[in-house]
């Protein structure tokens, strides 16, 4: 009886931990892939006032960042739709990638020595370059001109530094959002918009506003990750997508829709 009643009391312990042993021995997942692809949704930080890369309208999020995103989100987790977008800016991205709010930054940002320190980036999926918009009468016809104007660049941006270096004559004016800059280009508070030429082309397209030809940057974007061990493995996934992208053609198609 007695031997009766220690099997069943030792059973009894190993049914109430055996449970609690196996959910104790679980594995986290170790790197930010394997965290994705649990959780089954990948978070991306993008734009929302920049077009053609990221802008909404008529309440849908688009462009060619959000075009790129779904498409990594659908070769990593099977269906582009399991994309989530959290809205970000230029002055506040880095800092929004950095905290783990979101697993990686697609956002119409280019590669710089300064930022490297901070992130790591993906290979480049775009080349821009930086140039002024300004109104169609305006007397400004190259960076010689800009002396004693003022243009409005937008906070975080890499026009503030580059303009400085090209026209240290102007008088710089910033802002938080492309859509703000392009206001005060309208109202006449700046005669000019420093930025790169696929954003200002987008504002230029009624007629009322020309870019000047030159440009007097290389701006190569790329899809920024967490400086960290954990990020590796996703931003070489991330990279082979986008290799993939250039040679079957898909990322000229994405650009071609976007950019007329």
């Amino acid at each position: 009886m007695l031997k009766n009643l220690i099997k069943i009391s030792v059973l009894l312990i190993f049914v109430i931990i055996t449970p609690i042993i196996l959910t104790g021995c679980k594995s986290k997942p170790k790197t930010d892939l394997e965290e994705i692809i649990k959780r089954d949704k990948i978070i991306f930080g993008v734009k929302n006032d920049t077009k053609p890369f990221g802008f909404e309208e008529n309440g849908n999020l688009i462009g060619i960042d959000i075009d790129i995103a779904r498409y990594i989100t659908k070769s990593i987790l099977g269906d582009g739709n399991k994309a989530e977008f959290k809205i970000v800016d230029s002055a506040n991205r880095l800092v929004t990638l950095s905290s783990g709010d979101v697993d990686m930054v697609i956002a119409s940002m280019s590669i710089t020595p300064q930022r490297k320190t901070v992130i790591n980036f993906s290979i480049p999926y775009h080349l821009a370059g930086q140039t002024i918009l300004v109104r169609k009468e305006s007397d400004i016809k190259s960076l010689t001109d800009l002396k004693n104007k003022k243009i409005v660049v937008v906070f975080g941006s890499t026009a503030e530094k580059n303009l400085r270096m090209v026209a240290p004559g102007a008088t710089i004016v910033g802002t938080k959002s492309y859509t703000t800059a392009f206001e005060m280009l309208k109202s006449n508070q700046v005669e000019g918009m420093a930025s790169d030429d696929t954003i200002l082309n987008a504002f230029a397209q009624d007629g009322r506003y020309r870019i000047l030809n030159k440009k007097y940057t290389i701006e190569p974007y790329a899809i920024g990750f967490r400086k960290s061990e954990r990020s590796e493995t996703l931003q070489e996934r991330v990279d082979y997508i986008l290799d993939e992208m250039k040679r079957n053609g898909q990322l000229k198609q994405i650009e071609q829709k976007w950019i007329k």
